[in-house]
């Protein structure tokens, strides 16, 4: 499963950013088997965009064929456009790694 994470930084010791659309990066991981692999992160271009920030990066994540998305929290059109292409969207805080740990044991929760 491709995963894609709202993050402070570029590395799994990071923290996941608590926006979406406005967060510095994306960490891109696979999972594969219970173990992360796989890591890509980018840089988020449209964090300086006046409006529509949400839709803009959501298009961008849906374009990367991930699964998942994780982050802290997410606005309601970014919310839509994820669930518009079937990506499952989860609440996390903490450092990405551990963020990742507790999405693969199945503790995180959906957003609605």
């Amino acid at each position: 499963m491709k995963i894609a994470i709202s993050s402070t930084g570029k590395n799994l010791t990071d923290s996941v950013s608590e926006v979406f659309a406005r967060c510095p990066y994306f960490i891109i991981t696979q999972i594969e088997d219970g173990k992360i692999q796989n890591i890509e992160a980018i840089k988020n271009t449209v964090i300086d965009q006046t409006t529509g920030a949400g839709i803009s990066v959501a298009q961008k994540i849906a374009e990367k064929d991930v699964q998942a998305v994780i982050s802290g929290n997410i606005g309601p059109r970014a919310l839509s456009v994820l669930q518009q292409f079937n990506i499952e969207v989860y609440n996390g805080n903490g450092k990405v790694v551990d963020v990742l740990q507790k999405f693969i044991s199945n503790k995180l929760e959906k957003f609605q």
